[in-house]
This record gives C-alpha cells, structure tokens and sequence, in this order.
C-alpha cells in the first residue's frame, strides 16, 4: 500500500546560506508534515547580503528529475521558486501541462534581497506567459508584481492582469511596502480582495517568500480549502521569521523549526 503522507515537487533554486530556495522548501515542508521532493533549477553564490550569480539546470536535467518521481509517486501539489532561464521555464511548463490536475504555487523570484536580477527579460516573459496561465496561487512581493505586470498602473490593476491571464489568485504580499503593518492582499477573480494584516517585524529575512510558498503548497497538499492554506501558511511564516535569527552580515534567516521546544 501506498503511503499517503502528502509529497510536494518544488522546483527551486539552491541557496548555499541554507536560508532560501531548495532548503527553505524542504524545510518548511518537513515543518508541515509533508515529503518535499526536490527539482534543483540552479545553482547560485549568494550569501544573507546579495547574491554574486546563478547557473541554471540544463533543461534537459530538469524534466527528467521531475518524470523519473513523477512516474514513480504522487505528487500532491508543485511549488516553483527560481526559475532564471526561458529554457527551465520551457522545461517546467512541459510538466505541469501533463499534470494539469495537481495545484500549482508560484513564487517569482525575480531580485535577491541585495538587487541581484535572478531573472532575465526572456525568462520573465516566459512566466508570464507559461506559467501564470497554470498557476493556482502566485506570491508577488510589489517589486515583483510590476516586473510581472508591467504595463499595469497601480498594484490591484497588476493583478487583475495576472488573473485575467490565466492565474487563479494572487496573493500579494505586502513586506516591501512602506507600511506601519504588512497587508497581504488576496485576489481571486469575481470576488472581493481579501485583506490579511500581520504585525512587521523589524527585521528583513533571506527566504521568507520561499517558506510562505512553500507552505501554502503544503497546506493544499494537506487538502485544505485554498483560503484555509492561505491563511495557515502566513501563520506559520510569520512564526518562522519572529524566531529568525541574523546567522551573517546581512538578512535574517527565518527559523522555520521554532516548533521545536527541543531547541536551546
């Protein structure tokens, strides 16, 4: 008999801080009480002040990581990260039409925290148009929704133009915003825009819209109604970020087993 604890397949960049990324991924996933299976799309040189460059999967690479469990297991849910050449795009796509049944998170990862540009104009274009056609959930900070809707005058009008392309919702969330608190702002198609207000913390973080991503994949793998995984998922991510400790010179790092009372 199968195993029935949920699997989420993350396609996503490898950090070397262990803050972002792949890890972030798998950690928050083993948090939730899923089995993270991971698709590494990248390697990069960062650290918790910027990133210093990114060498992308072949393509080739990619699609036959993600057949050979794909054929082999469930898959509950994808989450995406980075994904910083139209071919990983391409690669990507290939997949998720074949599986179009299973939900699909979207975190852009456009910039690092330090300016550095993940993603080209090519590999931009391509995510607008194969990927948030397939989406379920995107997760744009502000930054990254005008990069994706460029040609859009305010931030609502951004993401109606993301849901008019095909993406289901938009959660759009607000830490880069110059706010007393961080609004997070759902948009679905034909409804009313879902405000959600969380406390800012002091701090910035390395890797927080991975872990907020990645939770909600696993929360939707878990088989919660998606505004249930939503709203968890930010619970868990400010939790993991207010835990965060400053491990280098730059952003914090999230501490996404603050569940762990074994800790010292």
């Amino acid at each position: 008999m199968l195993d029935s604890k949920p699997t989420v397949m993350c396609f996503s960049g490898l950090d070397p801080t262990g803050g972002a990324g792949i890890q972030a991924d798998i950690e928050t996933l083993f948090s939730l009480g899923c089995h993270a299976v991971p698709i590494v799309t990248a390697l990069t040189a960062q650290n918790t002040q910027n990133a210093l460059s990114i060498h992308s999967t072949s393509a080739a690479l990619i699609v036959q990581q993600a057949r050979a469990v794909l054929e082999d297991m469930p898959v509950h849910c994808f989450k995406i990260g980075l994904v910083g050449a139209m071919e990983t795009v391409d690669a990507i796509h290939s997949i998720l039409k074949d599986y179009e049944y299973i939900p699909v998170v979207l975190d852009p990862v456009v910039t690092a925290g330090g300016g550095y540009q993940f993603s080209d104009t090519e590999a931009l274009s391509a995510i607008r148009s194969l990927l948030i056609p397939l989406t379920t959930v995107l997760t744009p900070n502000t930054d990254e929704i005008k990069q994706l809707a460029p040609t859009a005058d305010s931030l609502d009008a951004c993401a109606n133009e993301l849901i008019k392309a095909g993406c289901q919702h938009v959660l759009l969330t607000g830490t880069h915003a110059q706010t007393e608190s961080v609004e997070n702002r759902l948009y679905t198609s034909h409804q009313e825009v879902t405000l959600h207000d969380w406390p800012r913390l002091p701090d910035s973080y390395h890797g927080s819209g991975c872990t907020l991503a990645a939770a909600i994949a696993g929360y939707l793998a878990h088989k919660l109604t998606l505004r249930d995984a939503i709203q968890q998922a930010q619970r868990f991510t400010w939790e993991a970020l207010s835990h965060g400790t400053r491990m280098g010179f730059g952003q914090h790092i999230p501490n996404r087993s603050y569940w762990n009372k074994q800790q010292p």
